[in-house]
């Protein structure tokens, strides 16, 4: 026995210092220095569903095409804005280019939501399984995730995702591909792998990367960023995460249903700190029910390597109360973003960038009037649906003289924990940070039939309307299917219809979706002043 464990460390340790060389390796190909298209593309491990992947997002022998012309549009970044933007402009018949330097699909087919969700669906399945004789399924209180399984699965899916995301579809629907390093020659020109675009129009549409915090030690540890940890093909027995955002919350919870020890460090006092105070309240109690370890108002004073197999991190967590130091065997580092501006001859095309990426105007124009960016690199909306939307304004505004303002856009936003939290518009801090008075409506899952028959009853929805009006400002809804429910207030505020419209609507039953139905009665029951209600009873008795 004591050999299995010490094969089995060791094993663990090889592929620790893998994942830390190939981590290192992806790390550098961010840089934005001149490489030629033709560049081998790795993503780990070099399976069958990954080779796939590769081969259709930067396809080894993939040749550039020879500019000819004026583009209308040229795009810089493969990812969902990068790509919109192109296709759009193909689409409306235009000349355009798709520069991308690593893989197409971006951070959200290769490191993002795409795996994310695959992992989070299963370990959503690992967890009801377990939890199956509360529905009267005997047996089932052992269940145990096979994480290699669970992460072929995901790596499968992807790679059939990622046809949608293909060099090849974009070419076959009027898009030339180029693939390599983008950098500007001057305010309307780009070279790419030695190749000169000329250009009408530009939308820079870079993205960002995994920002990395100045810990002692932890860059010599090696840790995991969203970039690496979806190459792991063994389970960390113990994991810490450093962050506790959209990132930080879903792997945590994902990794501890798995089987993984899971330790959840953040400078902040709760988790989720951009999302209403009482919903990261839910998430909270569910995350402490699952075992999941949460140091809050902390930080990582150091990490250094333990001797021995498996060569574990030993790492000093310091907290008001004191130090704390925990062994781990793999570090996540889920504390944000930075945008990717470095090497792409900015100051050449006159366009200026600040800390949050490329400096735009609410039009997302930016310093140069000919270029715009959309997607994570314009430093607002950090999400796959807003950088959908930002890309179809930027196309508006360049070509058809659009006056699409980012303020005025609604972007609802969804962290996929167990419950969801979903949220639209102004929470109520923001409200009372912003004078905005507000009536609030609120109703509990607990309330909802559906909600109480799936035994999914610990949630709630709450919209806030301008005060003494049906006008949507804001939304929170925290359960199973809060990505799913936001979208209907979504589409209120999108197009100006008063809350009531909710109860106006006729929804199936039973569905979760009930609870903004009785939210919509709410409001109804609260127009009913004594005076209506006075002349209703009148009436009423009359007839």
């Amino acid at each position: 026995m004591g050999g299995a464990r010490h094969t089995t460390a060791a094993k663990t340790d090889t592929m620790r210092q893998a994942l830390i060389g190939r981590y290192r390796d992806l790390r550098g190909n961010f840089n934005l220095t001149s490489r030629e298209s033709t560049a081998p593309i790795e993503m780990p491990p070099p399976d069958e569903h990954n080779q796939q992947l590769v081969r259709h997002a930067h396809p080894p022998n993939w040749k550039n095409p020879t500019p000819d012309g004026v583009y209308n549009l040229v795009a810089i970044g493969g990812g969902t804005a990068g790509i919109i933007a192109a296709l759009g402009a193909a689409g409306l018949g235009g000349k355009a280019a798709l520069v991308e330097r690593r893989l197409l699909g971006g951070d959200c087919l290769n490191y993002g939501c795409v795996p994310s969700k695959a992992l989070i669906r299963a370990a959503r399945a690992v967890h009801q399984a377990r939890i199956g004789e509360t529905y009267g399924v005997r047996g089932s209180a052992d269940a145990q995730a096979d994480f290699a399984a669970v992460m072929q699965r995901m790596r499968r899916l992807r790679a059939r995702i990622s046809h949608h995301d293909s060099a090849q579809r974009f070419t076959e629907m009027g898009v030339d591909v180029y693939l390599g390093d983008a950098r500007f020659t001057g305010p309307n020109t780009v070279d790419v792998a030695g190749r000169e675009l000329r250009f009408r129009r530009c939308v820079i549409a870079t993205g960002g990367r995994p920002a990395t915090p100045q810990v002692p030690g932890l860059e010599e540890s090696g840790y995991l960023t969203n970039e690496t940890i979806f190459s792991l093909t063994e389970l960390p027995r113990r994991l810490l995460v450093l962050g506790a955002g959209p990132i930080g919350t879903e792997l945590a919870q994902a990794f501890r249903r798995f089987g993984s020890e899971v330790h959840l460090v953040n400078r902040g006092k709760r988790l989720l700190p951009r999302e209403d105070a009482l919903a990261a309240g839910v998430v909270q109690r569910q995350f402490e029910s699952e075992g999941i370890v949460c140091h809050f108002d902390a930080t990582l004073a150091n990490v250094s390597t333990t001797d021995g197999p498996g060569g574990a991190r030993r790492v000093t967590i310091e907290k008001p109360g004191g130090a704390e130091t925990v062994e781990v065997d793999a570090i996540l580092v889920a504390v944000g973003r930075a945008p990717n501006v470095e090497g792409l001859g900015l100051k050449a095309a006159g366009v200026k960038t600040n800390a949050r990426g490329v400096e735009v105007n609410d039009f997302l124009q930016s310093s140069n009037p000919h270029i715009y960016a959309a997607g994570d690199v314009a430093g607002s909306y950090q999400f796959t649906h807003a950088a959908d939307a930002m890309a179809r304004a930027c196309i508006q505004n360049a070509f058809f003289f659009g006056r699409k303002r980012l303020s005025r856009m609604v972007i609802p936003r969804t962290t996929y924990t167990d419950p969801e939290v979903a949220h639209v518009g102004l929470t109520l801090q923001e409200a009372e940070r912003d004078g905005v008075e507000v009536d609030s409506y609120r109703d509990e899952l607990s309330n909802v039939d559906r909600a109480i028959l799936d035994g999914e009853e610990d949630g709630y929805a709450v919209v806030h309307c301008r005060k003494g009006s049906g006008n949507v400002v804001g939304a929170t809804i925290v359960g199973s299917h809060a990505g799913e429910l936001i979208g209907e207030v979504s589409l209120l505020m999108t197009k100006g219809l008063g809350l009531g419209a909710l109860s106006e609507t006729v929804h199936c039953y039973p569905t979760q979706v009930e609870v903004l139905k009785r939210i919509g009665d709410q409001f109804n029951r609260g127009r009913l002043t004594p005076l209506v209600a006075r002349v209703l009873k009148f009436l009423l008795t009359h007839r």
